[in-house]
């Protein structure tokens, strides 16, 4: 037996539409998820949206409930967070997140959920997904007790990181970006604020998240003799220039690349934990600060061409689903 759901499309390069489609009913190891809210950024998705992934990417940049190839036609998305309508007893009526894409009813695998910890919202576990490449870069940059650190770049990646450092104890921690504007995010976080041109130098890490050049070329500046900027930035199909000459070599410095899509050697810990735990950081009210607007479903093909051109200024744009 089928029913009906309404999912986004990426119909070409720059627009996007809402299409019907049919679901089976779940199997024994399965779930049918109602979406309540799923989250925008304006990074990989945007991107995405945009025609802009390179075709060496292609294949590693598939999300895991993606349907059709890039650029288009293609249905992408990896913020969902739903309540279980049909499955297993133990999760029935429980809210989840997942990585499924922008569609109001699905049947998914019960591993491929994870239960929303009470204490977080239903719209603030969108933030999951993004939170968990934080902690992975934190993971990747071993940041220590006392550390001099410059989190570059105050979007949605840069910011979680940013969030999470400011727990640890004795660290010098600015956020840094072009945009002063950012500065009420970083109050709001509890993290220091400074444009490139004002940003602390010495640093024992910085932390990479802008996807510009100059972002990058001042991370390097920052950062002290035998430092390590870790870098988060995906740039799509843009070319980067990186100042390597100079004092990159006297200097000793380090450039680490981070993707979520592995997780550091003797981390010993699963993707599945790396979730868990991500999940229960999202009970610190302090990300709320991230959620900057909210818009319907049926919005969507309107509010992604916004997001993507920046008319639309946002962090994680929150798409809203009809009860029924």
């Amino acid at each position: 037996m089928t029913s009906d759901a309404y999912a986004f499309w990426i119909a070409e390069p720059g627009r996007g539409e809402i299409r019907p489609v049919a679901i089976g009913a779940p199997g024994p190891d399965e779930v049918l998820v109602r979406t309540l809210h799923t989250g925008v950024s304006r990074g990989t998705e945007t991107l995405v949206f945009s025609g802009r992934v390179p075709e060496s990417q292609w294949s590693a940049m598939r999300a895991p409930f993606q349907e059709g190839d890039f650029p288009a036609p293609v249905k992408y998305g990896y913020l969902n967070v739903g309540v279980v309508e049909q499955g297993p007893s133990e999760l029935l009526g429980r809210t989840v997140f997942s990585l499924y894409t922008h569609q109001t009813r699905f049947v998914a695998p019960v591993t491929t959920v994870s239960v929303v910890p009470e204490g977080v919202p239903a719209h603030r576990a969108v933030l999951a997904g993004t939170v968990e490449t934080a902690v992975n870069a934190l993971w990747d940059a071993r940041p220590a007790i006392g550390d001099r650190i410059a989190v570059v770049g105050g979007g949605m990646v840069g910011g979680c990181a940013a969030a999470i450092l400011a727990r640890f104890p004795g660290v010098r921690l600015q956020l840094v970006d072009v945009d002063e504007r950012r500065a009420e995010l970083a109050t709001r976080i509890g993290v220091d604020f400074a444009t490139p041109q004002d940003a602390l130098g010495d640093c024992d890490l910085v932390i990479h998240a802008s996807a510009t050049q100059a972002g990058l070329t001042r991370s390097l500046e920052l950062v002290r003799a035998e430092g390590t900027v870790v870098e988060l930035s995906w740039y799509g199909d843009k070319q980067v220039s990186v100042p390597l000459g100079e004092h990159f070599h006297s200097r000793r410095l380090t450039i680490r690349g981070s993707q979520v899509g592995g997780i550091v050697p003797g981390r010993h810990r699963s993707y599945a934990e790396r979730l868990a735990l991500s999940l229960e950081l999202l009970k610190d009210e302090r990300f709320e600060a991230f959620l900057t607007g909210h818009s319907d479903f049926a919005e969507l093909p309107e509010v992604l061409p916004r997001l993507a051109d920046g008319s639309l200024p946002a962090l994680c744009h929150v798409i809203d689903y009809p009860e029924e």
